[in-house]
């Protein structure tokens, strides 16, 4: 079965947790104690019904205050698909948290308060969102049963969001949805109660969305980053040798050329196996061990791509934009840990071009430092010659992390501009 990830995101109490509780609840993904401990929190709170929002809302701190802090990832399936949920914090000083959860999505679920329309939440976390590279975006249109199931409200919310979106010129195929996550409205079944609206309801939405990363995209350049080269010493295989990874793009076939990154030599697939059977094709984002017709020296952190396609980046110096996810400041020529999809390196930001302002989201000066949950177009230089895409080619090997040496926190995330 196909997988599906997704990420919740919006403002304060636009009801992405309840969301996240209804659709788990709906498609009946909940097992009877756990709703039974939902409904005891629930009374002993002094709700009135059932808080679907506690089923994500694990925290101590965020059951008292009723909010999300930090990523909460939930597992569920129907018949026709698997799903991972990330449910993210709404609040601007958790930006680094919602960062983390849909840097992995294929779906982001934008939540819109139906009586408070577009906020500024919203514009960040989908401007965020298109950073990051996520093809889909469904705007949910939540609370409409406190807004009488209006549809000209709603009308006038979807024509606010898509204004939006052409000012700060978000890519990414959108679909509208009007919800009541409270009631399970257009959640998992269709809602009497708005007969103008003919699409599906959301779950019908994630169930049919296209995954066509999956599967793997004929014209997408081949990557398959080496995680660990496999050489038992035995009588029963006295000449193996071959190299595990998962591949991060393209599809890799029996016969094909590749290139090995950064020696630059070439050889020719003889075997593709996976567990203890043969492929004659493998597919985005399958794991696989690669036999070549040559002996090549080849080590983890080394990269085989294909020779049709766009070349990968080999360079010390990359131009990235950064989230920055710790409380001390990122500052110039500080020494840190620059880690990609396998290799790393020792190197330092160099220079911060701009920063985002994350209420305006316009470019500021960023006076030589990135504060906890800043977001900046900086130029960073390694030590060592890195092998990397454009983010906006390939989201694997487009992104890297720092790593500050001294206590090995991640402290940045960058989606890689170029070289």
């Amino acid at each position: 079965m196909e997988l599906l990830r997704f990420t919740t995101a919006g403002s304060v109490d636009d009801g992405k947790s309840t969301l996240i509780g209804r659709l788990l609840y709906d498609s009946k993904s909940i097992f009877e104690d756990q709703l039974e401990a939902v409904k005891q929190a629930s009374v002993s709170r002094g709700n009135e019904e059932v808080n679907l929002a506690l089923l994500t809302d694990g925290l101590r701190a965020e059951r008292e205050q009723g909010i999300t802090i930090d990523v909460a990832y939930r597992y569920f399936a129907t018949p026709k698909r698997k799903f991972i949920i990330a449910d993210t914090p709404g609040h601007i000083q958790y930006t680094r948290n919602m960062v983390t959860g849909a840097s992995t999505a294929d779906l982001a679920i934008i939540l819109i308060d139906a009586r408070n329309g577009v906020v500024e939440q919203t514009i960040r976390h989908s401007y965020i969102a298109s950073l990051l590279g996520i093809p889909y975006i469904a705007v949910c249109i939540n609370k409409m049963d406190l807004v009488g199931f209006d549809a000209q409200r709603y009308g006038e919310i979807r024509t606010q969001y898509l204004d939006m979106v052409n000012q700060l010129n978000i890519r990414a195929e959108l679909s509208f949805i009007p919800i009541s996550a409270k009631y399970g409205d257009n959640v998992v079944e269709k809602s009497a109660n708005m007969p103008w609206y003919e699409d599906s309801s959301l779950m019908r939405l994630l169930e049919t969305v296209p995954i066509a990363h999956k599967t793997g995209d004929e014209n997408e350049a081949m990557r398959l980053p080496v995680q660990y080269v496999i050489r038992p010493i035995s009588d029963k295989f006295p000449d193996y040798r071959a190299y595990a990874g998962r591949l991060s793009g393209g599809v890799l076939r029996v016969g094909d050329k590749i290139t090995v990154y950064p020696s630059g030599m070439t050889s020719t697939v003889k075997a593709i196996m996976q567990a203890d059977k043969s492929l004659d094709v493998a597919y985005t984002p399958e794991s696989v061990s690669v036999l070549l017709n040559d002996d090549i020296d080849i080590s983890r952190g080394d990269c085989l791509v294909g020779v049709n396609g766009e070349k990968p980046y080999m360079s010390q110096n990359i131009s990235m934009m950064c989230c920055w996810f710790n409380p001390t400041a990122m500052q110039l020529n500080k020494r840190y840990i620059i880690k990609t999809v396998v290799a790393e390196s020792v190197g330092a930001v160099k220079s911060i071009d701009y920063k985002l302002d994350i209420s305006t989201l316009r470019q500021v000066t960023a006076n030589g430092e990135l504060q906890m949950n800043d977001i900046a177009c900086v130029n960073i230089r390694t030590a060592n010659p890195l092998v990397f895409d454009r983010y906006a080619e390939n989201r694997t090997s487009g992104s890297l992390i720092l790593i500050d040496p001294d206590t090995f926190e991640t402290v940045g995330a960058g989606m890689i501009i170029g070289a």
